[in-house]
């Protein structure tokens, strides 16, 4: 049997059983994976058996037990079922279910707050992660409790291979959601061939809605072909596309109100994000556009502006105006991190595994997987990483004065 993914009943009929099971992966006969949730248990879009074998689409735990007293199998299942990873735990206790993949580092934008203007050293290609080692490293990944993979850069859509990644990562038992971030110059060619691959989620980068305006922060054009992705994601299903606009003083923060009327009659997520420090982009702590001072300006034109429920990992604080399709969201790296819920863990396009965005520190996957090492060494030094995380930054009060990447080569 193939393993069960986890998702909500769509028609609300599952009851949520008191005292059922903690979600955890359970490991049956045959070794067959099992998932289990509170809510209820679906076979996935793949149409695979359900997991009593008996067809049915969408069972309680209540009725999954039923089913598996008859066959002898629930006490065998229940005895086996494990906690999340202890691998991707940290010393904090935080869970680590997300992992982002650079695919290059190179890029076909030169955006001003994420590539420095001489550009960046590339790495020879003989040292980037072949196709093959990014399957193999995301599977172990997913086996240890990893959930949802998003596809990062430089710019993903330009590497050759990626509709295959894609339709390869689709096929990881208990993976749950693949994304892309993308500068959105391939997107509308590609996103036909990448949604039948797999692809449920896209984040398009995007700080103006002025194209003479785009051309200086890119420092290439480009600006109708961005647009074009955004509506093909729109008229493709995809809900919400996630528009990135990192916000820079002197720049693009006179646009907050344009970009939270974009919201009105498309399904989009724009998404403001505080400007942040890495080498090369010149960052200066007056850049930066506080979240609290672009909610009041916003607030302004929008007193209505309603706050949403978000997930406890959530790196978003997000709002909505009354009646529009969309809504706006901020990220608040800078005036209020989120260090405390992150669930991140980043694979550069060169094999390094970082545990912080804002940390130097990185061990080399690429190296151990080539040199022969097994499954568990690579499951015990990925282990050992996540154990040294640091509470919150790096572990550095200042972040301004960090030593580390350009965000090209960090798929931030």
């Amino acid at each position: 049997m193939r393993a069960v993914r986890h998702q909500v009943c769509p028609q609300g009929l599952c009851p949520v059983v008191a005292g059922s099971p903690p979600p955890g992966k359970l490991r049956g006969w045959a070794g067959e994976r099992v998932s289990f949730r509170n809510s209820c248990l679906r076979r996935s879009r793949r149409r695979e058996p359900d997991l009593t074998g008996r067809g049915c689409s969408c069972e309680s735990w209540r009725c999954v037990l039923q089913k598996l007293q008859s066959s002898g199998r629930a006490h065998f299942l229940l005895e086996r079922a494990a906690p999340f990873s202890a691998f991707l735990t940290d010393s904090f206790g935080r869970q680590h279910n997300y992992l982002r993949i650079s695919l290059t580092e190179k890029c076909n934008l030169r955006c001003q707050y994420c590539m420095p203007e001489e550009g960046v050293q590339l790495t020879p290609k003989s040292e980037l992660l072949t196709a093959q080692e990014i399957i193999t490293l995301a599977g172990l990944f997913v086996k240890e409790g990893v959930e949802k993979i998003r596809l990062t850069g430089g710019e993903p859509l330009i590497r050759p291979d990626v509709v295959d990644i894609v339709g390869q990562l689709y096929k990881l038992e208990g993976l749950k959601t693949i994304a892309v971030t993308t500068n959105g110059i391939n997107l509308a060619r590609l996103l036909p061939r990448l949604k039948e691959a797999g692809l449920n989620a896209i984040n398009i980068s995007l700080d103006t809605l002025v194209p003479a305006k785009f051309e200086f922060i890119v420092r290439r054009k480009g600006f109708h072909k961005v647009m074009e992705g955004i509506h093909k994601a729109t008229e493709l299903g995809y809900r919400p596309v996630k528009v990135n606009c990192v916000v820079m003083r002197g720049l693009n923060e006179d646009e907050l109100l344009n970009f939270v009327d974009f919201t009105k009659d498309l399904p989009l997520d724009v998404r403001f994000i505080e400007y942040m420090p890495f080498d090369g982009n010149k960052w200066n702590f007056k850049k930066m556009v506080s979240y609290k001072e672009m909610l009041d300006t916003i607030k302004q034109q929008w007193p209505e502006l309603e706050k949403l429920p978000c997930e406890a990992s959530s790196t978003a604080k997000s709002y909505k105006v009354p009646h529009f399709q969309g809504q706006i969201s901020f990220i608040t790296s800078m005036s209020e991190h989120f260090c405390g819920s992150c669930n991140r863990l980043r694979i550069t396009a060169d094999g390094n595994l970082k545990v912080c965005l804002f940390g130097s520190s990185e061990v080399s996957l690429r190296d151990h997987l080539r040199s022969g090492a097994s499954e568990e060494e690579l499951v015990q030094i990925i282990g050992a990483a996540v154990s040294r995380k640091k509470k919150q930054h790096a572990g550095m009060f200042n972040i301004s004065q960090m030593k580390n990447r350009p965000m090209i080569l960090i798929g931030g």
